[in-house]
């Protein structure tokens, strides 16, 4: 009876499983397809974490930019950012560099290390800035303190660059810190469900999947649309 019922347990959870597994795919599927008859211009952002990415098969998949991390922090350089940014262009995919704000050290730093490895190249998308909690530290400055921080990163990375940076948030960073309502900068909302609602703006770019599988990239990857030239 004991074995019967340990059984029944594992061809339950296994279902259970598999029935989540198709609901995931099948919602993605249709939210990709609603999202491309919508949009005409898709990309993905990339990192260290995808590995190996054989960009020369993206065009044919509707991959038309790409965001590849650069530097995070003041110290800390992706070990994979040069090698994507030198494919992407030999692939044909637009692509523009970003840099994940930490909390913890100051937007003048940081902004120096982003513009020491990334080179200033004519036709490269605007410089992105990732500002989320997730993966940040645990300090948290006051509203007033990040916005004196963030501002100065902004002011070294746009006149290196010599274009406004894309300011990528989360809702629960821009609720607590303001930035979409402060800082007039195109906007690049994560909204994983839905059209985003947040944000002081209309988006630029939005991301519209975590979990985005494609023919020479390494697992699940993020997924974007964008309204307009970036």
């Amino acid at each position: 009876m004991a074995a019967a019922l340990r059984q029944w347990i594992v061809l339950i959870s296994t279902a259970m499983i598999l029935l989540a597994t198709a609901t995931d795919a099948s919602y993605a599927h249709g939210h990709r397809h609603h999202s491309q008859k919508r949009y005409h211009l898709h990309g993905i952002d990339v990192s260290h974490h995808q590995g190996h990415i054989a960009w020369t098969k993206l065009p044919g998949q509707g991959v038309d930019f790409a965001y590849i991390k650069a530097t995070e922090g003041a110290d800390h350089l992706d070990r994979r950012f040069a090698l994507n940014w030198r494919a992407a262009e030999e692939a044909g995919v637009r692509r523009g560099a970003y840099h994940f704000f930490t909390l913890c050290r100051s937007g003048r730093d940081q902004a120096v290390h982003f513009v020491r490895h990334v080179p200033a190249e004519a036709g490269a998308l605007p410089p992105a800035v990732d500002l989320e909690f997730p993966g940040n530290c645990r300090h948290r400055p006051s509203k007033a303190k990040f916005h004196r921080e963030l501002r100065d990163f902004l002011e070294i990375v746009e006149a290196r660059y010599g274009q406004h940076a894309v300011l990528y948030l989360t809702p629960h960073f821009d609720k607590r810190y303001r930035v979409s309502a402060t800082f007039n900068r195109p906007l690049w909302l994560r909204s994983l469900h839905s059209e985003p609602r947040f944000g002081a703006r209309h988006w630029t770019i939005w991301q519209t999947s975590g979990s985005r599988k494609l023919e020479g990239v390494r697992g699940r990857v993020d997924w974007n649309v964008a309204r307009r030239p970036v």
